[in-house]
């Protein structure tokens, strides 16, 4: 699958600008430097990243990229096309939120006090699958997952009852359509093999071949 025909563009949730929201999902050895060279990609174009997230990856040395930005589909697919230029970088893949499973993990505290006393926060926090982390007096944390217009629901609906802090973390997704790149991996090897290690016929005689 290439930058290509990762995705058939749709318009059903662009705006009148054809814009929508896209996921990014880069595959790339993960060596210093690297994300800042990807973050001057999209500096130069002026493109905000909505979220960035980056991980270990199912293969062994190779790290995984969650880009989320709003944009047309031409702007993304070149966007694709210049980070897939990095020497690092193994795959690109970009797709609308309807081609991939995605989740964020949202945290809140919350007094204590105002649970214990008010019901309605505990039924709140039981109809958002919240689960504490950390329990003390003088305030309780809070964690849920899930998309962003369901952790925004619930901060506003935490406001009025001393929501203390609230923290949400990057985008996690996953390619629905997808074998995974593992196996993309195996294709690109059997295509195009490594070349053999040759050992060097003189690398244990440095002293007798180098001395002057």
């Amino acid at each position: 699958m290439s930058t290509e025909n990762t995705i058939e563009y749709k318009t059903t949730k662009a705006d009148f600008d054809g814009k929508q929201e896209y996921t990014i999902t880069v595959y790339a050895e993960n060596r210093i430097g690297l994300l800042n060279r990807i973050a001057i990609i999209f500096s130069k174009r002026k493109i905000n990243i909505e979220s960035l997230n980056t991980s270990p990856s199912e293969i062994d040395g190779i790290h995984r990229f969650n880009i989320v930005i709003h944009e047309s589909y031409e702007v993304v697919r070149k966007l694709a096309r210049q980070i897939e230029k990095q020497i690092e970088v193994l795959k690109v893949y970009f797709n609308t939120n309807d081609e991939i499973i995605w989740q964020e993990l949202a945290l809140y505290k919350v007094s204590t006090d105002e649970i214990a006393e008010r019901v309605t926060v505990e039924r709140l926090l039981r109809q958002y699958g919240a689960s504490a982390v950390v329990i003390r007096k003088d305030y309780t944390v809070f964690a849920v997952t899930g998309h962003r217009e369901e952790t925004d629901a619930l901060v506003k609906a935490l406001e009025p009852y001393e929501l203390i802090e609230f923290v949400r973390s990057a985008r996690v997704a996953i390619i629905k359509d997808s074998a995974g790149f593992h196996e993309k991996l195996k294709e690109f090897e059997a295509v195009e093999p490594g070349e053999e290690l040759v050992e060097n016929e003189f690398l244990d005689k440095g002293q007798k071949i180098f001395t002057m």
